[in-house]
Protein backbone atom coordinates (compact mmCIF):
# COMPACT_ATOMS: atom_id res chain seq x y z
CA UNK A 1 0.00 0.00 0.00
CA UNK A 2 1.41 3.44 -0.64
CA UNK A 3 -0.12 6.85 -0.82
CA UNK A 4 1.41 10.01 -2.46
CA UNK A 5 1.76 13.12 -0.56
CA UNK A 6 1.18 15.85 -3.26
CA UNK A 7 3.31 19.48 -1.84
CA UNK A 8 0.97 22.27 -3.78
CA UNK A 9 3.01 24.89 -2.17
CA UNK A 10 5.60 26.56 -3.95
CA UNK A 11 7.59 26.01 -0.99
CA UNK A 12 9.21 22.70 -1.00
CA UNK A 13 10.14 22.88 2.38
CA UNK A 14 7.21 25.26 4.44
CA UNK A 15 4.24 25.08 6.19
CA UNK A 16 2.41 22.68 3.96
CA UNK A 17 5.36 20.12 4.08
CA UNK A 18 5.42 20.20 7.53
CA UNK A 19 1.85 19.23 7.48
CA UNK A 20 2.19 16.46 5.59
CA UNK A 21 5.34 15.01 7.41
CA UNK A 22 3.00 14.66 10.51
CA UNK A 23 0.24 12.94 8.07
CA UNK A 24 3.31 10.68 7.27
CA UNK A 25 4.00 9.58 11.38
CA UNK A 26 0.52 8.55 11.17
CA UNK A 27 0.83 6.24 7.97
CA UNK A 28 4.38 5.03 9.80
CA UNK A 29 2.87 3.50 12.63
CA UNK A 30 0.99 1.33 10.30
CA UNK A 31 3.14 0.33 8.14
CA UNK A 32 1.95 2.21 5.05
CA UNK A 33 4.57 2.93 2.13
CA UNK A 34 4.27 7.22 1.31
CA UNK A 35 6.58 9.01 -1.28
CA UNK A 36 6.14 13.30 -1.65
CA UNK A 37 5.34 14.82 -4.82
CA UNK A 38 6.17 18.36 -4.55
CA UNK A 39 4.54 20.30 -7.91
CA UNK A 40 7.42 22.67 -7.97
CA UNK A 41 8.40 26.50 -9.04
CA UNK A 42 7.99 26.02 -12.55
CA UNK A 43 5.13 27.89 -14.32
CA UNK A 44 1.95 25.31 -14.46
CA UNK A 45 -0.20 26.56 -16.89
CA UNK A 46 -4.15 25.91 -16.24
CA UNK A 47 -6.12 23.88 -18.62
CA UNK A 48 -6.91 24.83 -22.11
CA UNK A 49 -9.85 22.51 -22.91
CA UNK A 50 -7.88 21.43 -26.12
CA UNK A 51 -9.11 18.24 -26.04
CA UNK A 52 -5.96 16.22 -26.57
CA UNK A 53 -5.94 14.71 -23.08
CA UNK A 54 -9.45 12.64 -24.36
CA UNK A 55 -7.20 11.25 -27.67
CA UNK A 56 -3.65 10.66 -26.29
CA UNK A 57 -4.64 9.97 -22.81
CA UNK A 58 -2.53 12.69 -21.12
CA UNK A 59 -1.69 16.26 -21.29
CA UNK A 60 -0.52 18.72 -24.22
CA UNK A 61 1.34 20.56 -21.44
CA UNK A 62 4.31 17.59 -21.12
CA UNK A 63 5.32 19.06 -17.19
CA UNK A 64 4.96 18.11 -13.82
CA UNK A 65 1.21 17.07 -14.51
CA UNK A 66 2.20 14.34 -16.34
CA UNK A 67 4.49 13.20 -14.11
CA UNK A 68 2.38 12.75 -11.35
CA UNK A 69 -0.46 11.66 -13.43
CA UNK A 70 1.64 8.45 -14.32
CA UNK A 71 2.76 8.02 -10.67
CA UNK A 72 -0.91 8.06 -9.64
CA UNK A 73 -1.25 4.77 -11.05
CA UNK A 74 0.72 3.05 -9.24
CA UNK A 75 -0.85 4.58 -5.82
CA UNK A 76 -3.67 3.50 -3.58
CA UNK A 77 -4.22 6.69 -1.84
CA UNK A 78 -3.87 10.60 -2.05
CA UNK A 79 -3.41 13.20 0.35
CA UNK A 80 -3.25 17.03 -1.50
CA UNK A 81 -2.08 20.05 0.65
CA UNK A 82 -2.08 23.18 -0.52
CA UNK A 83 -1.33 26.61 1.48
CA UNK A 84 -4.53 28.86 1.54
CA UNK A 85 -4.36 32.16 -0.72
CA UNK A 86 -7.49 34.59 -0.57
CA UNK A 87 -8.94 32.00 1.18
CA UNK A 88 -8.59 29.65 -1.41
CA UNK A 89 -5.76 27.29 -2.70
CA UNK A 90 -2.96 28.64 -4.50
CA UNK A 91 -2.72 29.36 -8.49
CA UNK A 92 0.00 26.56 -9.15
CA UNK A 93 -2.20 24.02 -7.64
CA UNK A 94 -5.97 24.78 -8.76
CA UNK A 95 -4.04 24.46 -12.30
CA UNK A 96 -2.49 21.36 -11.34
CA UNK A 97 -5.33 20.02 -9.53
CA UNK A 98 -7.94 21.24 -13.02
CA UNK A 99 -5.64 19.42 -15.24
CA UNK A 100 -4.50 16.34 -13.19
CA UNK A 101 -8.01 15.19 -13.24
CA UNK A 102 -9.42 16.34 -15.97
CA UNK A 103 -6.47 14.38 -18.33
CA UNK A 104 -6.25 11.92 -16.54
CA UNK A 105 -9.81 10.47 -17.28
CA UNK A 106 -8.96 7.90 -20.10
CA UNK A 107 -6.34 5.79 -17.65
CA UNK A 108 -8.40 6.93 -14.55
CA UNK A 109 -6.02 6.04 -11.48
CA UNK A 110 -8.27 8.31 -8.99
CA UNK A 111 -11.66 6.00 -9.05
CA UNK A 112 -12.64 4.23 -5.66
CA UNK A 113 -8.88 5.25 -3.93
CA UNK A 114 -9.42 7.35 -0.82
CA UNK A 115 -8.08 10.85 -0.91
CA UNK A 116 -8.30 14.02 1.55
CA UNK A 117 -7.28 17.77 1.21
CA UNK A 118 -4.39 19.39 3.80
CA UNK A 119 -4.32 22.89 3.84
CA UNK A 120 -2.12 25.62 5.99
CA UNK A 121 -2.52 29.15 6.75
CA UNK A 122 -1.49 31.93 8.60
CA UNK A 123 -5.07 32.40 10.08
CA UNK A 124 -8.61 32.35 8.30
CA UNK A 125 -9.22 30.82 4.82
CA UNK A 126 -8.69 27.39 5.28
CA UNK A 127 -12.66 26.07 5.49
CA UNK A 128 -13.05 27.49 1.85
CA UNK A 129 -9.75 25.77 0.18
CA UNK A 130 -10.76 22.45 2.08
CA UNK A 131 -14.12 22.70 0.25
CA UNK A 132 -12.31 23.35 -2.98
CA UNK A 133 -10.17 20.33 -2.99
CA UNK A 134 -12.45 17.98 -1.43
CA UNK A 135 -14.31 18.79 -5.23
CA UNK A 136 -12.21 17.39 -6.96
CA UNK A 137 -12.22 13.99 -5.28
CA UNK A 138 -16.46 13.28 -5.17
CA UNK A 139 -16.76 13.84 -8.97
CA UNK A 140 -13.97 11.20 -9.16
CA UNK A 141 -15.96 8.50 -6.63
CA UNK A 142 -12.77 9.11 -4.55
CA UNK A 143 -13.54 7.97 -0.60
CA UNK A 144 -12.90 11.36 1.30
CA UNK A 145 -11.04 10.32 4.44
CA UNK A 146 -11.47 12.59 7.25
CA UNK A 147 -9.70 13.49 10.97
CA UNK A 148 -11.19 14.43 13.96
CA UNK A 149 -11.82 18.06 12.87
CA UNK A 150 -11.11 20.06 9.53
CA UNK A 151 -7.65 18.82 7.97
CA UNK A 152 -5.90 22.33 8.41
CA UNK A 153 -2.70 23.47 10.49
CA UNK A 154 -2.09 27.16 11.10
CA UNK A 155 1.23 29.39 11.48
CA UNK A 156 3.28 31.36 9.36
CA UNK A 157 6.57 29.29 9.45
CA UNK A 158 7.48 25.51 10.07
CA UNK A 159 8.45 26.60 13.24
CA UNK A 160 4.86 28.32 14.46
CA UNK A 161 2.97 25.25 12.93
CA UNK A 162 5.45 22.57 15.07
CA UNK A 163 4.01 24.57 17.97
CA UNK A 164 0.08 23.70 16.78
CA UNK A 165 -0.71 20.72 18.59
CA UNK A 166 -3.94 20.52 18.02
CA UNK A 167 -2.98 20.94 14.41
CA UNK A 168 -0.28 18.59 13.90
CA UNK A 169 -2.24 15.70 16.14
CA UNK A 170 -5.76 16.20 13.59
CA UNK A 171 -2.53 15.36 10.52
CA UNK A 172 -1.37 12.11 12.58
CA UNK A 173 -5.17 10.54 12.67
CA UNK A 174 -5.32 11.55 9.37
CA UNK A 175 -2.93 9.10 8.84
CA UNK A 176 -3.39 6.73 10.89
CA UNK A 177 -7.30 7.04 9.37
CA UNK A 178 -6.15 7.14 6.27
CA UNK A 179 -4.16 3.44 6.96
CA UNK A 180 -7.22 2.17 8.25
CA UNK A 181 -9.12 2.62 5.54
CA UNK A 182 -6.45 1.36 2.78
CA UNK A 183 -6.10 -1.84 5.28
CA UNK A 184 -10.15 -2.47 4.80
CA UNK A 185 -10.09 -2.10 0.98
CA UNK A 186 -7.73 -4.29 0.65
CA UNK A 187 -9.25 -6.72 2.99
CA UNK A 188 -12.54 -6.15 0.68
CA UNK A 189 -10.59 -6.72 -2.46
CA UNK A 190 -8.99 -10.04 -1.21
CA UNK A 191 -12.65 -11.14 0.05
CA UNK A 192 -14.11 -10.61 -3.58
CA UNK A 193 -15.88 -7.47 -2.74
CA UNK A 194 -15.49 -5.01 -5.76
CA UNK A 195 -16.13 -1.38 -6.46
CA UNK A 196 -19.79 -0.89 -7.96
CA UNK A 197 -19.81 -0.97 -11.49
CA UNK A 198 -20.70 2.09 -13.67
CA UNK A 199 -23.53 2.21 -15.50
CA UNK A 200 -24.05 2.38 -19.27
CA UNK A 201 -25.16 5.43 -19.99
CA UNK A 202 -23.05 8.61 -18.91
CA UNK A 203 -25.69 11.85 -18.67
CA UNK A 204 -24.69 15.69 -19.10
CA UNK A 205 -27.44 17.55 -18.51
CA UNK A 206 -27.60 21.28 -19.56
CA UNK A 207 -30.31 23.53 -18.02
CA UNK A 208 -30.02 26.15 -20.89
CA UNK A 209 -31.56 24.21 -24.03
Amino acid sequence: MKVLLVNGSPNAKGCTYTALCEVARGLDEYGVEYEHFHIGRKPISGCICCGTCSRTGKCVFDDTVNEFVKLASDCDGFIFGSPVYYAGINGSMMSFMDRAFYSSGKSDPFSFKPAAAVVSARRAGTTSALDQLNKYFFIRQMPVISSRYWNMVHGNTPEQVMQDAEGLQIMRMLGRNMAWFLRMRKAAGDAGITPPQPEKDVYFTNFIR
